[in-house]
């Protein structure tokens, strides 16, 4: 890897987008802000060493320009809220990367970094982590797409000059996720809601998910699966009855699941009649119920020794 190489981010104007661009704009490296629709950051477009530049992933031939030059690709771009996620996913996770990767091998980029999540094994605990298979059936179709970007990767750079590297992220939290803030402002008006029935996850604070990121980016001999995540299994219930507390709210309302559900299709409904975003639909509710923990062996020794925040315990000031 080149001591200062030419990154770029595609969905760059989005939210984990945006942190990551924030978090690297002070280096010397050139960054290249892959955006749509959305512009990036006034305070970011302008640094000396951003480039902004419009692209769409639907239409190959907006790709090539944007790829030349590039050595390192962090791919976050793709929709997210929006009803019916089973009719678009195959086509903006799938064939909207497998378009980005043709560019990036035509362009001999030598790095492609993939963000994806250890629900793409299915079901996994702290006993059966995930470790990195790509042979699994998830129930959602978020989780089934993504695995079929990792699959796609994995494949198509075999016998180039390009290495795959999948970071499979617990969920980010702390100031400023899009996902936080919502149940910020669903607890601040008591309308936070979960289901009683325990489902174990895994935790990356917001500056542990930038420091992998740009590890997997600047360091050598990077290639593979990689799972980023802290050190303490939590539920979703205690996660939440925490950060609750941090803000100073009511714990989240305990509801049957049948309940959260139909509150999905609701959602959904709403917004496919007015054309808006849907804060929650069926499959996500899927995804989140889905138990997971990922092995963090190959991190700690590859990527990210040490944690700034190990324990839910040590990040909690992070959601203040």
């Amino acid at each position: 890897m080149k001591p200062d190489p030419t990154i770029l981010i595609t969905g760059a104007a989005g939210n984990l987008g945006t942190l990551l661009a924030r978090h690297l704009v002070q280096g010397r490296h050139d960054l290249r802000l892959m955006y749509h629709r959305k512009p990036i950051l006034p305070e970011i477009a302008a640094a000396p060493n951003v480039q902004c530049v419009q692209a769409d992933l639907a239409d190959p031939l907006t790709l090539p320009p944007v790829l030349s030059r590039v050595d390192v690709v962090v791919h976050f771009a793709g929709v997210l809220f929006a009803p019916r996620p089973e009719r678009f996913l195959p086509e903006t996770n799938t064939r909207w990367f497998s378009n980005l990767l043709t560019a990036a091998l035509d362009a001999q980029v030598g790095r492609v970094i993939l963000m994806s999540f250890p629900q793409v094994e299915g079901p996994t605990t702290v006993e059966q982590p995930a470790t990195g298979r790509l042979d699994r059936e998830p129930i959602s179709v978020h989780a089934r797409t993504r695995l079929e970007e990792e699959r796609l990767l994995m494949a198509r750079t075999q016998g180039t000059g390009t290495s795959p590297v999948i970071l499979r992220l617990g969920m980010v939290y702390g100031r400023g996720i899009l996902m936080i803030e919502a149940a910020r402002w669903l607890a601040r008006r008591r309308l936070l809601c979960v289901w009683p029935e325990p489902t174990w996850l895994q935790l990356v604070s917001t500056p542990d998910f930038l420091q992998a990121v740009e590890a997997a980016i600047f360091k050598a001999g990077v290639r593979g699966i990689y799972h980023v995540g802290d050190e303490q299994p939590v539920t979703v219930q205690r996660f939440l009855d925490e950060a609750c507390r941090v803000w100073g709210c009511r714990r989240p309302i305990r509801v049957p699941s049948w309940l959260i559900d139909a509150s999905a299709s609701c959602c959904e409904a709403v917004a496919m009649i007015a054309r808006t975003p849907s804060p929650l639909t069926r499959d996500f509710v899927r995804l989140g119920r889905v138990s997971h923990w990922g092995d963090t062996q190959r991190t700690r020794m590859e990527l990210l020794p040490r944690l700034v925040y190990p324990t839910l315990d040590a990040g909690l000031s992070t959601l203040s």
